[in-house]
């Protein structure tokens, strides 16, 4: 039986004199698949079996290929945007034609050039198509533990809950909104640590090391913040979340920590209108 999306091993039937026909073992001639010239093993001839992968053409007929796609039917699979028309997107699967992207099974805006993480899947036409809606493709049975680095994709932001992650792109992941201080949007992949292991199985991410290991990186952007700002950038510690957060991308908590070490080694001075960078450093 032919699967439509799969790798399958094929017979060579016959010849033409644009590629070979490929047995699709029903018995009825008429129902062979054309395996295109360009694609014939040289040396190939009638009764060898060859390892091949059916899809539909632009004409939606059954055609084999030897390449290899960048993912095949069940998969989910990190894709490219190739091209935006009126009845949906294509996205590069790696062959003569793209995933086709329906209008319906875009769950959010998608841009050309971006990629995205999809679920491909055969529609009532039996033509392989690709949704991102993949909540449901997911699973809680990550094989991670609490403060793991992970890397995946996000593939659904709330911005009163956070940014929803396929981590592995298998596993259900989310970094809640107050773990993260710059935009995320789907498609991005970022890389977190593992926060807390839920009962039900689910991660909770943060793109943020441990408070001992960021504190550095965190002094580094309130000195850059404060040259960025000619010398005075209008923080301090009784800044409210909000102001830190649109200033420097970081927790309230995460800023004070950092000021707390900036202000012990004596690298910046705070007034209470802000801070200034010492002249010593």
């Amino acid at each position: 039986m032919i699967e439509i999306g799969k790798f399958q091993t094929l017979k060579i039937s016959n010849f033409t004199s644009f590629g070979a026909y490929l047995d699709a073992d029903t018995g009825v001639r008429h129902d062979n698949i054309l395996l295109p010239i360009k694609q014939l093993p040289e040396g190939a001839k009638e009764g060898d079996e060859l390892e091949v992968f059916i899809y539909r053409d632009s004409e939606e007929r059954l055609i084999a290929t030897t390449r290899k796609p960048l993912a095949q039917l069940g998969d989910l699979a990190y894709l490219k945007v190739n091209a935006k028309t009126k009845i949906g997107a294509f996205l590069d699967l790696g062959l003569e034609r793209g995933l086709f992207l329906p209008f319906k099974e875009q769950k959010y805006p998608i841009q050309v050039g971006k990629s995205y993480l999809v679920k491909v899947y055969l529609d009532k036409s039996q033509r392989l198509s690709a949704t991102t809606q993949i909540y449901e493709y997911l699973s809680a049975e990550a094989p991670y533990l609490k403060n793991d680095k992970v890397v995946g994709t996000v593939y659904s932001v709330n911005p009163e809950i956070g940014a929803f992650v396929a981590v592995d792109n298998r596993y259900l992941g989310l970094i809640p909104v107050n773990e993260y201080f710059t935009e995320l949007i789907e498609g991005d992949q970022v890389e977190a640590r593992v926060i807390r292991v839920r009962d039900d199985g689910k991660l909770d991410l943060s793109p943020r090391d441990l408070s001992y290991l960021q504190i550095d990186s965190d002094t580094e952007k309130i000195l850059q913040g404060i040259k960025n700002h000619e010398g005075f950038l209008a923080l301090h510690d009784k800044s409210s979340p909000l102001e830190i957060q649109s200033r420097l991308n970081m927790s309230k908590a995460a800023f004070k920590r950092a000021l707390g070490k900036l202000l012990k080694e004596k690298k910046v001075i705070q007034t209470e209108d802000g801070l200034k960078e010492t002249t010593i450093m």
